[in-house]
């Protein structure tokens, strides 16, 4: 058994709880424990709060590699991410401040008994070639839940987004009332992040994403080049954010969705690498590279089982499905209805620095040499970096 896991906080120590601590300086009644390390009180007073989120920007990454930016000497202490350790779950607790078992998102691909399909939730896509859930006429209400966090705020509320997503379905269902605001570049990110703050004398929240750290970690990995020199533009322009927001009376509250870990391409296993293991699954699998979920046809368990763990010996354990939700790992709260069939029978927690794999036809087959969603300590430790303007 694998034992270097970092267990997620939910209770004073993680994501979840920054976000509450952001939602009750604003006016909201979270339903989780405030941030121990940023309690809402060290934020009320400002007259606006800035949550930026760079996507896959990890603690680890930021402490070590980036200790001479701007950023690192605004870091105040690290946090968990949630489980996985992944942006459909995370970015969804951000939005949502629900925890992973509440809102019921368990990666990138999650299985929607509702729907009877297997679907990418932020872009809202089947994994399947085929028609589109648009076309299946299901409707983005029918397969997220939770209430839009920016609704339930007493203050008016902006969230700055990348241009391609920002209308998305997925985006449109969680911004709620909010006020979109769209960028281009990196450039735009920070004079959209900078005009809603400065638009108008009220109390204000903005919520600012920001995609490429993670876009070029996918690419290229954590540990290159161009994720070095994204990082330093990052750095720049989080320089210029603070310079141009200079007397505003705003808390600048900086964190990431996840972190990251670089796994070669001899390490990245193809499910049809194990003979007959494929054969055994209901449906192919969901979550994670890092963390797959495996749905096994009735009476096959133990054959199953046997199977992958002869073929991923040394490099993943396999864990029963209830696990994550028995252990606490999705958090608690109000459970979403499907959150303990979306771990299916058994779980392929891959160790460092393996990843799994199956394909299905017509999906275009790429490498990632970054990847995400497991419990190392790079995956699971985030930034918590505060500044004042």
């Amino acid at each position: 058994m694998h034992t270097n896991r970092i267990h997620p906080d939910y209770t004073g120590g993680g994501l979840l709880n920054l976000i509450a601590s952001c939602a009750a300086s604003r006016g909201g009644r979270p339903l989780h424990p405030s941030l121990d390390a940023l309690p809402p009180e060290e934020l009320a007073g400002a007259k606006n709060v800035v949550l930026i989120i760079i996507d896959g920007l990890g603690y680890n990454y930021l402490a070590s590699r980036a200790a001479g930016s701007t950023l690192a000497s605004h870091l105040v202490d690290r946090m968990t991410s949630v489980f996985p350790s992944t942006t459909a779950s995370a970015i969804t607790t951000t939005f949502t401040g629900l925890s992973p078992a509440e809102h019921g998102l368990t990666g990138w691909f999650t299985w929607f008994p509702e729907a009877d399909t297997i679907a990418a939730a932020l872009p809202f896509k089947p994994r399947a070639a085929g028609d589109t859930l648009e076309q299946r006429g299901i409707a983005p209400t029918s397969l997220y839940r939770g209430a839009p966090l920016f609704d339930t705020l007493s203050t008016e509320s902006y969230v700055v987004s990348y241009r391609p997503i920002v209308d998305s379905h997925y985006n449109r269902n969680f911004c709620g009332r909010s006020t979109r605001l769209a960028y281009d570049n990196l450039d735009g990110f920070v004079s959209q992040t900078e005009a809603a703050v400065k638009s108008g004398n009220h109390r204000k929240f903005i919520y600012a994403y920001y995609p490429e750290f993670d876009t070029s970690s996918h690419r290229f990995g954590v540990s290159s080049g161009q994720t070095a020199a994204v990082f330093s533009q990052i750095d720049a322009a989080f320089s210029t954010l603070l310079n141009r927001l200079s007397g505003t009376d705003t808390a600048i509250v900086l964190t990431a969705d996840h972190g990251f870990i670089d796994c070669p391409a001899e390490n990245a296993l193809d499910l049809s690498d194990c003979p007959g293991l494929a054969t055994l699954l209901a449906r192919p699998l969901t979550g994670e590279r890092r963390v797959a979920f495996c749905h096994v046809l009735p009476g096959r368990h133990d054959e199953f089982a046997a199977r992958a763990a002869e073929w991923l010996d040394g490099k993943a354990d396999i864990l029963p499905g209830s696990l994550p939700l028995d252990a606490g790992w999705f958090g608690g709260g109000d459970l979403h209805p499907h959150i303990a069939s979306r771990a299916g029978d058994f779980v392929l927690m891959m160790h460092e620095p393996y990843t799994v794999k199956d394909w299905l036809p017509g999906e275009p087959r790429h490498l990632h040499i970054g990847n995400h969603g497991g419990m190392s300590v790079d995956e699971m430790y985030i930034p918590l970096v505060v500044a004042r303007a």
